[in-house]
């Protein structure tokens, strides 16, 4: 399902006093929305062919402070700007801000007009590129976890974080009563989405008090990262014009369950047959899947970061809560790192559980399409399918257990550096040495509790 704009359309829109502002942004390195507010007649008037943006963006971390050491961006070379370059096929209308429509742009190097090589966007395009070039088309969808509190984002600034209070008040996983609650900000998270001209499929309780998922169909992997961004974005503001808010945080409470975003991904050719499936295959995987599978095996422990990029993000990998530890495959198994879904049909796909609700999807996808490709060049054969409960069972490899180990597994990666270059490794392992350092430098509640009095 395509955007819904056009620039005939919105002009039109914009002529009827239907739309009279236009969004232009661009994903940053945490996956947020970054951009201006247009006025839609500067816009449709040559406004909109590009406009700029301080080329700092991609070098600032959550707080939105300037990041040192950074090689693409620094005050020695004067933070100048990005070229914002919208792609006119993300036009669209967004239902829940009145009178608006958004466009998503690519960033580009001011001189060059070439695509900024550290820009999430543009990393996944190199890796739909490569794979288009092997005769092969990347489809990808994510389930994207969240959870829904009582309180506004200012209350909870004015009163603390201490207040908050799920919507639920207790497990609500596929619970109808529960989620009946939740309804006057879901039903419009389901609507104005559709109405955005993203195909949602459903939205679900989950497995904790306040857990919430939102699904969407499936669509080619730079469109499915669109859409996730999109979603998050628009689950934010819908909540937040309701008077409550929402967190995408992996792990908000020691003692609830995490919040996943499930990557699921599929191969076909370029003239629409499912790569994928083998009826006479295990699980009906053909050669090609597996493949494709051992590569993202093969390379799990160096692609975490962009599954889990904060120190929070590791928190979710815990025993009994639905989250994997461990790096094996099986078939339909939520214990497994990675899960053979749709088996014996021309659905069957590979479902990585390892991101957090906290990913940039641009960058999680990019790295599964890399080492998945990677196994197909290599032809890598597929260890054998681990079952039952993959939480007890010894000597099997462990997901990183901390923000450090994953981000030294990407800085000593050859794959990721080999696929995505040595710009953007070093890039993004700068941002997680970042993480590191602020965490480490914070006195934390817990610390306080456990040492004020005893130590």
């Amino acid at each position: 399902m395509p955007a819904n704009l056009t620039l005939d359309t919105l002009k039109k829109a914009y002529e009827s006093g239907e739309i009279d502002t236009v969004l232009v942004v661009a994903p940053d390195m945490q996956g947020r929305l970054m951009g201006k507010r247009f006025h839609a007649g500067f816009f449709l008037n040559g406004g909109g062919d590009e406009t700029h943006c301080c080329n700092y963006l991609l070098a600032i971390d959550m707080e939105m402070n300037t990041v040192p050491g950074y090689a693409s961006s620094s005050w020695e070379k004067g933070y100048g700007d990005y070229v914002m370059k919208p792609d006119l096929s993300t036009l669209r209308r967004l239902p829940w801000l009145p009178a608006t429509a958004m466009v998503i742009c690519d960033l580009l190097d001011h001189d060059t007009h070439e695509e900024i090589a550290v820009s999430p966007r543009a990393i996944l395009k190199r890796q739909i590129a490569r794979a288009r070039d092997m005769g092969l088309e990347a489809m990808m969808a994510s389930e994207l976890e969240f959870y829904l509190f009582e309180n506004s984002y200012e209350s909870l600034r004015d009163d603390g974080l201490g207040t908050l209070r799920p919507a639920a008040a207790y497990n609500e996983d596929y619970h109808i009563f529960q989620t009946s609650r939740e309804e006057g900000v879901m039903r419009k998270i389901r609507n104005h989405l559709f109405g955005a001209g993203i195909p949602v499929e459903n939205t679900k309780g989950e497995a904790d008090a306040g857990q919430a998922e939102v699904n969407y169909r499936y669509s080619d992997a730079l469109d499915t990262a669109d859409n996730h961004t999109i979603i998050k974005q628009a689950v934010k503001e819908i909540a937040w014009s309701e008077g409550k808010s929402v967190t995408f945080m992996a792990k908000y409470d020691t003692s609830k369950a995490g919040s996943a975003a499930h990557v699921h991904q599929s191969l076909w050719s370029l003239d629409g047959k499912p790569a994928f499936y083998d009826k006479d295959g295990h699980l009906g995987m053909s050669k090609l899947m597996e493949h494709f599978v051992a590569g993202q095996l093969a390379a799990a422990e160096e692609m975490t970061v962009f599954f889990a990029p904060y120190v929070n993000s590791y928190k979710r990998f815990c025993v009994g809560l639905f989250a994997p530890t461990k790096i094996v495959w099986s078939g339909d198994n939520r214990t497994a790192g990675f899960r053979v879904c749709g088996a014996h049909s021309k659905a069957v796909r590979i479902e990585c559980r390892i991101p957090g609700s906290d990913v940039n999807p641009y960058l999680a996808c990019a790295a599964l399409l890399a080492a998945g490709l990677d196994g197909i060049e290599r032809k890598l054969e597929l260890e054998p399918e681990a079952r039952g409960d993959l939480y007890s069972r010894p000597n099997l490899r462990e997901i990183p257990k901390n923000l450090r180990d994953a981000a030294a597994a990407l800085k000593g990666s050859s794959m990721l550096r080999r696929t995505l270059g040595d710009e953007v490794v070093d890039h993004y392992h700068h941002a997680a040495q970042w993480e590191i350092s602020e965490t480490d430098r914070v006195v934390t509640d817990f610390e306080l509790q456990r040492l004020l009095e005893r130590a």
